[in-house]
């Protein structure tokens, strides 16, 4: 088996994840890099020159970093590949990325777009739980609270909670105008998207 071929299988974020990484990669004012040998390059530079630490982080050998940074290998496999654009693009334009998180946070909010199961409880009559589809803004404190749990690692089920709140005050219960008491649960994400 050749230093190319050794690879592990890419990890699979959840919905909510990859949605906001979507919504930081929308902000970016350039473009990232394309190819294996410019995404190695830019990731050495990030790794501080270190081949191994970047090894390490891709999931591959020193020497296969080598050889994309020198372009004797060009084209990576899929793992690989996916790696390469993932750890690129989560990287890049920091301070764009930043400064659009931090306005989301405290004065802007975010747009999310979900279709996914939900289910009520509250103190009176309900519509039963069902499939849903809905685009709604969600208020800077909910941002802050769901970039901070980002931020420190948090799985796709410890966003669903703060994420259902989100939208169950700003879609729901229209911002505590309608339906106190009203709380709703999201199961089964069919799509989620968010904008900055």
């Amino acid at each position: 088996m050749s230093d190319h071929d050794e690879q592990q299988p890419a990890p699979r974020r959840g919905k909510v994840l990859e949605a906001l990484a979507r919504a930081e990669r929308k902000v970016f004012t350039r473009p990232a890099p394309k190819s294996a040998k410019a995404q190695i390059k830019f990731l050495l530079t990030r790794s501080k020159g270190s081949a191994k630490a970047l090894a390490e982080r891709l999931g591959v050998s020193r020497r296969t970093v080598e050889r994309y940074r020198a372009g004797t290998l060009t084209t990576p496999q899929k793992r690989l590949q996916a790696a390469l654009v993932e750890e690129t693009e989560s990287e890049w334009q920091p301070q764009v990325r930043a400064q659009a998180r931090a306005a989301a946070a405290t004065s802007r909010g975010m747009m999310v777009e979900v279709t996914a199961y939900f289910g009520f409880t509250c103190t009176g009559s309900s519509d039963d739980g069902r499939e849903r589809q809905i685009t709604t803004d969600i208020s800077p404190t909910y941002v802050k609270q769901i970039l901070e749990l980002q931020e420190a690692g948090a799985t796709e089920e410890e966003l669903h909670p703060i994420v259902a709140e989100a939208i169950t005050e700003s879609y729901f219960t229209e911002w505590g105008t309608r339906a106190d008491g009203l709380r709703a649960d999201f199961t089964s994400v069919s799509s989620i998207s968010f904008r900055f």
